[in-house]
């Protein structure tokens, strides 16, 4: 069914739309919308699961993974953080790190404790943190897509932070993390999730050190695997909440994997990435607070007068931003409520709109210089999972002078921006939960 003529009859089965075969790949005539398909993945055996599933590789620094490894064999943080089985003060990016990480993953399928499904399937994968719960599938999306920009992001990226994953995924042979992608709700993907959810058996249901449940399921029914892909076919754009460094590194991985493929048929597992597909009302984004370390030479009386040009201001016992143009404010043990004034939100630039912007266009850069936040060491951000009893404690211990709560950034604001083709101010989302690493593995 996925070769030549009879995977392009399947296409059209399966969508409302044609398909035509240019340059060794199917390519969907008129309206473009995103492909979605179903894998094998590489996961732990059941009773592994929990042991094996770990942080994702960037939300924690080397000595953070050794300790959090340091009893546990099977953790996935000696995959996706290598370095932990090497000497203290290697370098994370030598060669020989990748190296480790390629061997590690072996000795998980050697061990028995990773093995592939033997058939492509679509995967539920469920998260719970207190009362918020979000339902995701996992599958894998189409490279081009992303290079095309019908996979929509919304931050830049880094060169060395791509170079880094960029020699995992080629070392390895494997994208070990899945990308973090939403798209706008489809009620009938709602649907589809829910009765699959209620006729397939969990896979793997565990909570996490942190107090996150999480549960995963096999789509195995071939319908219920076509209607999903059909679902999908209508959705015209997926957009990335969280992994922008994985995927851009996935799509150098592909272009060298092309290059080097004189076979290449565009139907190999490299021209696709694994992500946890969402829809877009269901997350949770906290924001990304904001803490400066000195006023920039003025007095408190003086910096107060400052932003009473730009905001009301009031004193409060309860900081936390109600809706948005709402700031919290900690200065000399008191908190603030600063109110952005009417004509804040006049812009049609959907940057300019956002709360971390307005913040940065009108307080910290011209009253406390900041100019550049991602190169100024004057600032710093504390995510929303922290909450403001952190900054409070930042301040009061002179880590900081003066600390920002910020309202959440809304998945429409992430999607209008997106859509613009503008992108996001530094640190302006923080998602939680977060996607654990290790549940599930894209071989290439």
């Amino acid at each position: 069914m996925f070769f030549a003529a009879g995977y392009l009859f399947y296409l059209m089965s399966i969508t409302p739309y044609e398909y035509i075969y240019i340059n060794k790949k199917f390519v969907m005539k008129g309206e473009k919308m995103a492909i979605v398909k179903p894998f094998k993945a590489l996961r732990p055996v059941p009773e592994k699961a929990a042991s094996i599933a770990s942080p994702p590789y960037d939300v924690v620094d080397t000595e953070e993974a050794r300790e959090m490894a340091k009893d546990n064999p099977h953790s996935f943080l000696h995959v996706v953080r290598s370095e932990i089985d090497l000497p203290p003060g290697t370098d994370p990016y030598s060669p020989i790190v990748y190296q480790k990480a390629a061997e590690n993953l072996n000795r998980l399928i050697n061990d028995g404790a990773l093995f592939r499904d033997e058939t492509p399937a679509y995967y539920i994968y469920s998260q719970r943190m207190g009362g918020h719960f979000q339902t995701g599938i996992v599958a894998c999306c189409a490279v081009d897509d992303y290079d095309s920009g019908i996979i929509r992001k919304h931050e830049l990226t880094r060169k060395e932070k791509e170079d880094d994953r960029l020699r995992h995924i080629l070392t390895t042979s494997a994208q070990t993390g899945p990308v973090f992608l939403m798209y706008k709700d489809v009620t009938n993907l709602d649907i589809l999730m829910e009765e699959s959810c209620d006729r397939e058996p969990v896979l793997y249901s565990f909570t996490a050190p942190d107090g996150v449940e999480h549960m995963a399921r096999r789509i195995s029914d071939p319908k219920c695997i076509e209607n999903i892909t059909k679902e999908f076919t209508r959705v015209p754009n997926l957009y990335i909440a969280d992994g922008h460094h994985r995927t851009a590194a996935f799509s150098r991985a592909c272009a060298e994997r092309r290059k080097n493929n004189p076979s290449h048929t565009g139907r190999e597992e490299y021209n696709y990435f694994m992500a946890v597909l969402f829809p877009a009302g269901t997350l949770k984004i906290l924001p990304y607070n904001r803490i400066v370390k000195d006023l920039a030479g003025l007095t408190r009386n003086d910096f107060i007068a400052r932003i009473k040009q730009q905001f009301k201001v009031s004193e409060t016992a309860n900081p936390v931003p109600a809706m948005k143009g709402h700031f919290g404010m900690y200065l000399d043990g008191k908190w603030y409520l600063l109110f952005e004034k009417p004509w804040g939100h006049k812009s049609d630039d959907p940057v300019a709109k956002l709360d971390c912007q307005i913040l940065q266009d009108y307080l910290l850069g011209p009253i406390l210089g900041i100019k550049d936040p991602c190169t100024d060491n004057r600032i710093g951000f504390v995510g929303g999972i922290h909450g403001h009893p952190k900054l409070k404690n930042m301040v009061d211990n002179g880590e900081a002078t003066v600390a920002f709560l910020l309202h959440p950034i809304t998945a429409e604001d992430l999607m209008s921006v997106s859509d613009s083709g503008k992108t996001m101010p530094p640190k302006s989302t923080w998602f939680e939960p977060k996607l654990k690493s290790g549940l599930f593995i894209h071989q290439i």
